[in-house]
């Protein structure tokens, strides 16, 4: 669906995309993970068309995009990082404005911005004013307005940035049913768990480089782990030292016991054990590979501004 080749992308005081290669599939949720700055928002303006690239090639099914083309922008919707709106006037008079942009006919224009406010829960909210929404509101008619014109193709720029737990949820239930319809999704973000529930395929993005890509587990198969077992200190388990060194090395004594497991052990055969002594679950924590140790480890714990 979307194939980008060898695409570099340079600034003045900055290279934005270094000779970056992706894929992406028809009817995929593609995610694009990285810190701020990493070149996210500049590969989604290239694949909408908004810049040029300076080099390489970028192609949607199969055609080339360029600012000039602009066949290739019907088929794609931009969900925007900064709510791309109009204040004084109401959500339904925003959507009239970005439908007639599409050249979509008034008469079908109204039938497509009831639904798409009906899919968004915004409906009864069509005749207020936009200032007067929250922001998780402002972001679902931002994506309803990327919607209008029915594109194959949805790119969401960090969609969920500044909203509460409960629209970024609402937002999250609607895009993962616009892919199930059908829809190709590309999603850029720095949140971890979001990259992790909603992507099929995932690629690490930072300084212009693309560091890492695959599903979440082969992503994690680039991390260098060891497993641990952690189990906390307490009544029950501080004279226990020896049993827990049946199972494994004991690496760290002090706040908790940090157990690196003999390399045949069965995990099954270590929590009986623990039950028969009466040690419980909820005092044992098997330390597991993380996308987020995986993105910290790629891109490195220094503060990005």
């Amino acid at each position: 669906m979307i194939s980008i080749k060898n695409v570099t992308k340079k600034f003045p005081t900055v290279t934005a995309l270094d000779n970056i290669s992706l894929d992406i599939k028809e009817k995929e949720f593609f995610g694009l993970l990285g810190p701020n700055g990493a070149g996210k928002s500049t590969l989604m303006n290239l694949i909408i068309g908004y810049l040029d690239a300076d080099e390489g090639e970028l192609t949607v099914a199969g055609e080339k995009v360029t600012r000039n083309n602009l066949e290739s922008r019907k088929k794609i919707g931009l969900v925007p990082q900064s709510i791309a709106l109009y204040d004084d006037i109401s959500a339904q008079e925003n959507l009239e404005i970005f439908g007639s942009f599409f050249g979509i006919k008034k008469n079908l224009l109204r039938a497509v911005i009831a639904e798409n406010l009906n899919r968004v829960e915004l409906y009864d909210r069509r005749k207020d004013k936009v200032k007067g929404f929250s922001g998780g509101m402002k972001r679902r008619l931002n994506i309803a307005a990327s919607l209008l014109h029915d594109p194959e193709i949805l790119l969401c720029d960090e969609p969920t940035v500044g909203v509460d737990p409960q629209s970024r949820n609402a937002i999250f239930d609607y895009l993962e049913k616009l892919n199930e319809e059908g829809k190709t999704i590309i999603y850029t973000t720095h949140y971890m768990e979001e990259a992790e529930r909603l992507c099929s395929r995932i690629a690490i993005i930072d300084h212009g480089k693309i560091i890492g890509a695959g599903s979440l587990d082969e992503l994690l198969l680039l991390l260098p782990y060891e497993q641990t077992i952690l189990i906390s200190k307490n009544q029950l388990t501080e004279h226990k030292k020896d049993l827990f060194g049946k199972f494994g090395t004991i690496l760290n004594d002090q706040e908790k016991y940090e157990l690196k497991p003999f390399e045949k052990l069965k995990l099954s055969d270590f929590f009986k054990a623990m039950e028969e002594n009466g040690i419980g679950y909820n005092f044992i924590d098997v330390n597991k590979p993380s996308l987020e140790a995986l993105f910290l480890h790629l891109t490195g714990r220094r503060l990005r501004d």
